[in-house]
């Protein structure tokens, strides 16, 4: 039947309540070595996973750095391209410069040789023009006097 109090406590005893509280704090302990056990586990795991992402971390930089080297390596060759290219350009810059005042300098004496040569011309032309005019000169003179003559004996003859 029925639960009663002062029964139960009767029989209690100090003997039993040691027990019940060895038995307590066993089973504390037995119960704390285990979270501490699982705190280590969990430690450890934290520790690898730290070490793998370390891991992870420096191959990726391995591997970025693999990879860019060649970038950066093939940014300075082609800087020492443009760079060369610049100096060729500059050096084709000062040649068509020099090729241009050459070109300038033959166009000037040639056009200076140009219009001497016409003055000679002009002058030989002028030259020949009033020497080929004495001479139509000359003979119309000597025509007109032939002709004369050839009036004058044909005059004669009709007499």
């Amino acid at each position: 039947g029925k639960f009663n109090m002062s029964d139960q406590k009767s029989d209690v005893t100090k003997e039993d309540l040691k027990n019940f509280k060895e038995e307590i704090v066993h089973q504390f302990h037995v119960i704390s070595e285990d979270v501490i056990t699982q705190g280590k586990q969990v430690a450890e795991g934290v520790a690898n996973v730290d070490e793998k992402v370390e891991r992870t971390r420096l191959e990726l930089k391995e591997e970025i750095d693999n990879k860019t080297q060649p970038i950066a390596q093939a940014v300075i060759a082609l800087d020492g391209k443009v760079t060369a290219l610049d100096g060729k350009v500059n050096t084709l810059d000062g040649k068509v410069t020099a090729l241009d005042g050459k070109v300038d300098r033959i166009h000037k004496e040639l056009t200076s040789e140009i219009q001497e040569t016409r003055q000679e011309i002009l002058a030989a032309v002028k030259f020949s023009y009033a020497e080929l005019d004495k001479r139509l000169t000359t003979l119309e003179k000597e025509f007109l006097g032939l002709k004369l003559r050839v009036e004058k004996i044909e005059g004669r003859s009709s007499v």
